[in-house]
């Protein structure tokens, strides 16, 4: 909590011991026209203080400082427990921190105050199903029921809800058959989701192909989301596909597809990734982390380090050592305490 927020709650808690004790000395002597205006103000400015803790909470949350955001709304609930937003807004902010059960307690405590939120259903699977993942295998059993129900009341709630559809087709991929996992009941999932949302339908059927051992069907499903929506993602399911598949030459045609459609300079680093992971058209991919290095700014994600990186690597496959020296070396000094880089060093050391 800042410095100013918790001057303010003080404030607060003082002016309400004071209003307490005016109401036991004299409420017989206010005259009570005054005494409904002070009231009207009192209310007001816990108001807009109510307001100003949550909406502070979310700039936190924005911000990635969770621990302030917890603080923050921790304190506005003792006053206001049954705030559905603010109860919403600390389950988020649990589940940013991966503290799975206090999420759940938060979610929980939505579906009972409001069972027909499709939106608390689904966030109180979601953050079931994370406690799932991060258990053994055996716990995860005892909840996976629960999981699966919230997020199936949260579809019958909302049937145009798109992220628990796609939770459902996740799920039902994931799971062995024994216990419920099925591609059919995914497949059914996955249709609903395409007449809500092409793009997310046909995601989704690959999605749940690739997974069945399907390739072209996945395949298929994949390009005709490229073909509908065109995005970022398309394109990197697709790519991520064709790794999986050991296609990298396919790969590297479709990013260089997208590459030239969307203009999007970290395309050129997944091309130069995929070329030194895979020894292949080592040139092109030389030209393409270059090219990334060359027009690299903080919205292409991947720190120049790691450009730095797949360039050591493409000039190691082509046995030129001083230059994969050279550039394993930039890698190191960006970014010192990566273990990858090192341990590539010593490799290159070798040739």
């Amino acid at each position: 909590m800042s410095e100013v927020t918790q001057f303010v709650s003080e404030t607060e808690r003082y002016q309400i011991k004071i209003f307490r004790l005016n109401l036991k000395l004299y409420f017989c002597k206010i005259n009570p026209i005054s005494m409904h205006r002070f009231l009207w103000l009192f209310l007001i400015s816990s108001l807009c203080f109510s307001q100003t803790s949550k909406e502070k909470a979310e700039t936190f949350i924005a911000n990635k400082k969770f621990k302030h955001a917890q603080s923050e709304i921790t304190t506005f609930l003792k006053t206001n427990p049954n705030d559905k937003q603010a109860i919403e807004l600390l389950g988020d902010v649990y589940g940013h921190q991966k503290n799975w059960d206090d999420a759940i307690e938060q979610y929980k405590t939505l579906t009972i105050k409001q069972p027909k939120n499709a939106n608390y259903q689904y966030k109180y699977g979601g953050a079931l199903g994370m406690k799932a993942l991060s258990v053994s295998k055996l716990r995860a059993l005892g909840i996976i029921g629960d999981v699966k129900q919230a997020f199936l009341k949260a579809a019958e709630l909302d049937p145009k809800h798109i992220e628990t559809r796609w939770a459902l087709v996740e799920l039902y991929v994931s799971l062995p058959g024994i216990i419920g996992g099925s591609a059919s009941k995914a497949l059914k999932y996955a249709a609903e989701l395409e007449k809500l949302s092409k793009v997310d339908g046909y995601l989704a059927k690959g999605y749940v192909y690739e997974y069945d051992d399907e390739p072209e069907l996945a395949e298929k499903y994949y390009k005709l989301a490229i073909k509908v929506g065109g995005s970022v993602t398309c394109y990197d399911k697709l790519t991520s596909f064709y790794k999986g598949q050991n296609q990298p030459g396919k790969a590297i045609s479709n990013l260089e597809d997208g590459q030239k459609k969307l203009q999007r300079n970290a395309m050129h680093y997944q091309i130069g990734k995929v070329c030194a992971d895979y020894n292949i058209q080592l040139d092109k991919g030389k030209k393409c982390l270059k090219a990334y290095l060359s027009n690299h700014s903080s919205k292409d994600g991947v720190p120049k380090a790691w450009a730095y990186y797949r360039l050591a690597q493409i000039y190691k496959h082509k046995k030129e050592k001083a230059e994969a020296l050279k550039w394993i070396d930039k890698a190191i000094a960006d970014l010192p305490e990566i273990d990858v880089f090192k341990e590539e060093k010593t490799s290159i050391s070798k040739l």
